[in-house]
């Protein structure tokens, strides 16, 4: 496909969700469309409680091979909330963060199992491990605030 030269944010045209195969299919008015799963979508929310406050502060999620979708609530005319069957539902999945992640989606899989990897899990175990139980105080994305 050749680059596009618009600095245009592809807009969606169709977003369906699909239980079964638990996939977020999105088409984007660019012609690309996505079917992104719901484990990819969670494991690279753009939360605090997963992104963290800065770089090096990111959170591994671990045990999001099963998760579904549970609702999909839109933002504006900008983005979507999903709400996901672990009880996560406070990233806001802005049009250019979807389609990044459906642009990206093979290097972004390699860089998920490679850090599982490097965490200690074997193979594909991180996707099926319990996930670390979160250290709050509270309500919250799981970091101390001073």
């Amino acid at each position: 496909m050749a680059e596009s030269t618009s600095t245009a944010t592809p807009n969606p045209t169709a977003l369906t969700v699909h239980k079964q195969t638990r996939t977020l299919e999105i088409t984007f008015d660019d012609g690309e469309t996505f079917f992104l799963p719901f484990e990819l979508m969670r494991v690279y929310s753009p939360s605090a409680e997963v992104k963290g406050h800065g770089p090096g502060q990111e959170v591994l999620q671990t045990g999001k091979r099963d998760v579904l979708l549970t609702a999909l609530e839109p933002v504006g005319h900008y983005a979507v909330q999903p709400h996901f069957s672990d009880g996560h539902n406070t990233g806001i999945y802005t049009w250019p963060y979807l389609h990044w992640l459906g642009e990206k989606q093979e290097s972004l899989w390699k860089d998920y199992f490679k850090r599982l990897e490097m965490a200690g899990f074997t193979g594909e175990t991180g996707r099926d491990a319990a996930p670390a139980p979160a250290e709050t105080d509270g309500p919250g994305c799981g970091h101390h605030h001073k």
